[in-house]
């Protein structure tokens, strides 16, 4: 491209967010172009959700194999090959970043590596390996995600003291992992190096594991997670970090003691801060608080060239929820049909072993608001699908209200709950009732006949209760 070149819109970021929005600009007839400074696909294709996802899997087919003498299957001693599990999960990535290459190319959208920052309300400036450009634009979409945080006292160095980057590319398995923090990143990679041999301890500063899902869920996992061996140790706060000679040292409280822990890595995963700094939004009229840009329901910021969607602006740090936002933005600065995003109904999914699927309020939280509600539950381990897997921990919870038999929440923890869960997801979207949902028929045997089970306990229908 020219030194300046023009656009009707122009993406900064090319994470989930920022390149479904340039494609979506682009098929209603927008000229696009996208500034990324890394690769496209953001972190959650290079270091976040998709390699994470694929080690995973690789942790399952391990486990599964140990565990084949339970299905008459004789396996021998089983072993892995780390520099074989690491090469799949990148190959998997690899895949993924030329389809999303690809798919630039065929909406003829202009990518711009560099770093880009704001010069003004319609012009963006990138530096690209030391060369200057100019991106002017009728409408900017800013998507420029988000980094792992750390604590005071906790310097990241992505070899001993890593975030979720360092702990993708260890040279194998530590023997002794400490992980800072229960939420989706500290349980999933608390999951996957347990199945590899590490001796994990989980270090959370609030009383329970995952606590924003539903204490009942936090319940289950932590049972699961001891009877696992995998230790966890809550309501306690880390003071700092340190090397030393040969790994790492956690000094924590508990109350007033002041206590410490050895390992040889620390994974830090105490949630994400939104990249907004240093990329110009003072040259512009767009707003902010509390580290994220404030946005209107259709991802319009206070300036009136200006959209921001994605971590950015705080809502969910999930990749899907980008993916929508930036639907969304482009939708509308298009002047195509777009209707704000109900947020009451995204799913969360967190892929630990047994993984977790909700959606809404949970039940302590419906409480809170003084809704009146009424609560199903049924467990996976009179399932026969899930006695057939070999996996029957957890369950199913549906919570409904009381009076208007609204669906307000559901929440999963158990075999496949992440993709379970979406039966909740479409249903709270399209504000179907408990009742019309539990009176829906369930293949059988299928795992979704623990969902229906919850469901018909919710109404006062119990079959198998």
């Amino acid at each position: 491209m020219t030194a300046t070149q023009s656009f009707d819109v122009a993406v900064l970021g090319g994470g989930p967010g920022g390149y479904v929005a340039a494609i979506r600009a682009a098929q209603l007839g927008k000229s696009v172009a996208l500034v990324e400074r890394n690769k496209l696909g953001g972190t959650c294709l290079h270091v976040g959700c998709i390699p994470t996802k694929g080690l995973i899997q690789n942790s399952d087919v391990l486990r599964t194999c140990r565990e084949s003498e339970q299905f008459g299957i004789k396996t021998g001693e089983v072993t892995f090959d780390w520099s074989a599990v690491i090469q799949r999960q990148w190959g998997i990535v690899e895949r993924l970043h030329k389809g999303v290459q690809f798919l630039m190319k065929k909406n003829n959208i202009t990518v711009v590596n560099g770093f880009g920052r704001l010069a003004t309300s319609n012009r963006i400036e990138v530096d690209s390996s030391g060369e200057k450009w100019s991106i002017e634009a009728d409408k900017i979409i800013i998507a420029t995600g988000s980094v792992a945080k750390s604590l005071p006292g906790v310097e990241l160095d992505e070899d001993r003291i890593v975030s979720n980057v360092g702990a993708l590319a260890m040279k194998s398995p530590p023997k002794r992992l400490l992980v800072i923090g229960s939420g989706a990143v500290g349980v999933e990679f608390a999951s996957i190096y347990h199945v590899f041999g590490s001796e994990v301890t989980i270090l959370e500063y609030l009383p329970r594991l995952v606590p924003l899902e539903d204490p009942e869920v936090s319940q289950q996992l932590e049972r699961f997670f001891k009877k696992s061996r995998i230790k966890c140790l809550t309501g306690v706060a880390v003071q700092k970090v340190e090397r030393t000679d040969d790994g790492v040292r956690a000094i924590y409280k508990k109350g007033e003691e002041e206590l410490g822990i050895e390992g040889d890595v620390c994974l830090v995963a105490v949630g994400r801060r939104a990249v907004i700094e240093g990329i110009g939004l003072e040259s512009t009229q767009v707003k902010t608080d509390r580290g994220v840009i404030l946005t209107d329901a259709y991802c319009r910021t206070d300036d009136p060239s200006i959209y921001a969607i994605g971590d950015a602006i705080g809502n969910y740090q999930l990749a899907h929820v980008a993916e929508v936002e930036g639907w969304l933005a482009a939708s509308h600065l298009a002047g195509a049909e777009a209707h704000p995003i109900d947020y009451s109904a995204v799913p969360r999914c967190t892929y630990c072993y047994p993984q977790i699927g909700s959606v809404g309020l949970s039940e302590a939280e419906a409480r809170e608001q003084g809704i009146p509600v009424e609560v199903g539950k049924s467990p996976f381990m009179a399932n026969g699908k899930a006695m057939a897997l070999g996996h029957t921990d957890g369950f199913s919870k549906v919570i409904r209200h009381a009076e208007t038999g609204e669906l307000l929440g559901a929440h999963i923890i158990g075999p496949e709950a992440t993709e379970l869960i979406m039966e909740f997801v479409v249903a709270k979207q399209n504000r179907v009732s408990v009742k019309d949902l539990a009176h829906t028929i369930h293949a059988h045997p299928t795992l979704t006949e623990v969902s229906l089970e919850a469901l018909h306990a919710a109404v006062g229908e119990p079959v198998h209760g």
